[in-house]
């Protein structure tokens, strides 16, 4: 390839003296060498490597004369170095092939660069050819080829390497550690960290005891966190604060969040990662208090909090509904200047649709220069649980005309949407879409839409085809909304039908006894509502307790049904029994058909006046000003004779009145609610 006679030869050095006037390269051998290395030390590595392959030329031209030329160890050093750290893999192997047509023979140094160069740059099958072609082999060698397997997640090929090394240093224990942490394989890396700390001339240091923690925080084994803590007391690690991060990471995943916290108080720099792990701990063991109280003290702090921490500070906010606080850390983001393009901000946008403020929810997002794609799928779906499903559309068409692809997660929103507004024919339409016009494939997640929104709208003829066509096996979220629909229109054969797939996905759920008996006590048919709640109590199923809230003055206040806890137990009684009056005079009646008992119909509107939603709107209005807005939470979905109930004291009150339940929001104003009747 190289073949060239003598005059081209010559020419090349003329082309030599063009490109490098200032230099005078063929003065003599020495000189000549000494070109690559000031080249490689001014960064001028393309024409360090140019270099090299035109003295390769001139080579072959003056050993026709009688001269024989060859660069030193050092010039090769260089270069390998400069490729290795460049990850110049190409360049890299003009190195490898000029050393071998030069005549030079390589010391193990320079073969374990070359080795190291070719595991840098990604390029395991040339690393493995030079490891199998070294005449010899250091412990160096040896812990390049097995941390290069690990690195890239071949671990087994790394672990028959490593089983073969004729001695190992903590290098060698550390790569196969961290491999199998990396891998996912944390059994497999404690095994191998308690097999080293048994032989005597291995020893643990800060990364291999760092990779320990992490595997024994991924399974999560808090005895062998626990081992590993002592080992690095007894090793005299314990001065290292990343290892007490990694410790007090392990600590929270085991769900010892007092071990963690005190690992967190001996860290003397804390940086925003420990300060961050730690409220994120509190927040994961619903230590909510603890948790805000945390951020608090870090907002005090000469720290700064980053986009990590606010969003689960928001996270937070967002799964207890407390948009008070969630407000507070918003104004504190602007104050210091996040970035609006953060993932923070979507977390903010996610926060305020639940706590049911669409509006400062699409402020955040005309705000960002280019909304990623979760803030449009939460603003998408917040609209739609929001009770406004044309705006969720809306915004998914300029979704699409912003150039943002969606993801399954946007089309399940969509299909939401659609679900909450009965727009059958368009949900059809966006759901042959998905894979038609996006190129994505249909998940269980759009198929449980999808039936959903038959079973509210009574298509069961055709969502039964649907579910026999499925690639997938149908989930217990679609058979409960074959379940949720069933009740609404009163078809009791296929909610049995229902009933029993999901008796035998999860026969411990009460969801699916509590719809069951509904369904039955609507049909009247009180014997196998009777045997229904016999089988529950009979395989020690319980209902979950429903509760609401409300927040009057940033305090929470919770009610469960028949609740006589509250202070103000008495006023909240006699104020439901006038709204009962005034909503009786404009025509409600009490949905007593509903009630699971077969009792007289008076003791039936008794327990349908005391259903906690009920408490919470009229708690809140006895403790706000006339006319002003007020928002309730519950656990559950809400049931008819609730969504009718507040529909009239809306109208009565002259209030606005949300209620969000496990389903969507409710926005009740004169008498109508948002989801029209239709949720």
């Amino acid at each position: 390839m190289f073949k060239r006679n003598l005059s081209s030869s010559y020419s090349t050095q003329i082309d030599f003296k063009k490109r490098f006037p200032n230099k005078k390269f063929f003065k003599s051998n020495q000189e000549d060498d000494g070109v690559v290395d000031r080249l490689c030390k001014n960064k001028r590595f393309g024409e360090a490597i140019d270099v090299l392959c035109e003295e390769r030329h001139l080579g072959e031209a003056v050993q026709l004369l009688g001269r024989v030329k060859k660069p030193p160890a050092s010039t090769y050093c260089s270069l390998i170095q400069v490729c290795s750290q460049t990850r110049a893999l190409e360049e890299g192997k003009k190195v490898h092939e000029h050393i071998k047509t030069s005549g030079f023979v390589p010391g193990v140094v320079i073969w374990n660069r070359l080795l190291g160069m070719y595991a840098k740059c990604g390029s395991l099958v040339d690393a493995r050819n030079v490891f199998d072609e070294m005449p010899q082999r250091d412990v160096c060698s040896w812990n390049i080829m097995v941390n290069g397997y690990a690195e890239v997640g071949l671990v087994e090929e790394a672990r028959k390497l490593f089983d073969e090394m004729p001695e190992r240093d903590s290098y060698s224990w550390t790569a196969m550690v961290t491999g199998y942490a990396k891998k996912n394989q944390p059994e497999d890396a404690l095994v191998l960290y308690s097999l080293m700390q048994k032989l005597p001339n291995s020893k643990a240091n800060v990364f291999t005891v760092s990779s320990a923690v992490a595997a024994a925080a991924s399974i999560p084994c808090i005895r062998s966190g626990k081992e590993i803590h002592g080992h690095i007391v007894r090793a005299g690690l314990d001065s290292d604060e990343v290892l007490w991060s990694s410790l007090m990471d392990m600590y929270g995943k085991c769900g010892c969040v007092e071990e963690a916290r005190n690992i967190f108080d001996k860290i003397v720099d804390k940086d925003v990662v420990s300060w961050t792990s730690m409220i994120d701990r509190y927040f994961k063991s619903r230590r909510w208090r603890e948790g805000f109280s945390l951020f608090s003290e870090l907002v005090g702090s000469c720290t700064r909090p980053n986009e990590y921490t606010f969003a689960g500070v928001l996270n937070a906010c967002a799964d207890l509904t407390s948009e008070e606080l969630g407000k507070q850390v918003h104004g504190y983001m602007t104050r210091i200047g996040f970035d609006p393009s953060s993932f923070a901000s979507s977390s903010l946008v996610d926060m305020y649709t639940k706590c049911g403020n669409i509006e400062s929810a699409k402020h955040v997002v005309d705000g960002c220069p280019k909304p990623n794609l979760v803030s449009w799928t939460s603003l998408i779906g917040g609209y739609a649980q929001n009770g406004e499903p044309e705006k969720s559309l809306k915004y998914f068409d300029l979704l699409l005309k912003s150039g943002t692809k969606p993801d399954h997660i946007t089309f399940v929103n969509v299909l939401s949407a659609c679900t909450h507004a009965g727009l059958v024919e368009k949900g059809l339409e966006y759901f042959h879409s998905i894979t038609e016009k996006h190129g994505l494939s249909h998940t269980d997640d759009h198929y449980t839409c999808l039936v959903d929104l038959l079973a509210r709208s009574g298509r069961f003829e055709q969502l039964t085809s649907i579910i026999s066509e499925m690639p997938m096996k149908p989930s217990k979220f679609l058979w409960a909304s074959v379940l949720g629909g069933c009740s609404t229109h009163g078809n009791v054969d296929l909610a049995e039908e229902a009933a029993q797939e999901l008796f035998k996905i999860e026969p411990e759920n009460p969801a699916t006894y509590v719809t069951m008996a509904n369904i039955y006590a609507a049909a009247g048919k009180w014997e196998e509502e009777v045997r229904m709640r016999k089988r529950m109590r009979d395989i020690g199923v319980t209902k979950s307790p429903g509760s609401s809230w409300t927040e009057i003055k940033r305090e929470r206040h919770v009610f469960m049904a028949a609740d006589t806890s509250h202070p103000m137990h008495n006023q909240i009684v006699e104020c439901l029994g006038e709204l009962t009056k005034k909503m009786k005079e404009e025509g409600y009646v009490p949905a007593t058909n509903l009630v699971l008992h077969d009792v007289e119909d008076e003791q039936k509107e008794e327990n349908l006046v005391y259903h906690s939603e009920k408490l919470a709107v009229a708690f809140a209005i006895l403790s706000t000003q006339e006319g002003t807005a007020i928002k309730v939470f519950k656990n559950l979905r809400s049931c008819v004779d609730c969504h009718s109930a507040i529909k009239f004291i809306s109208k009565i009150t002259k209030r606005k009145i949300t209620v969000r339940d496990s389903t969507r929001f409710h926005c009740f104003e004169n008498g109508q609610c948002s989801c029209r009747d239709y949720w």
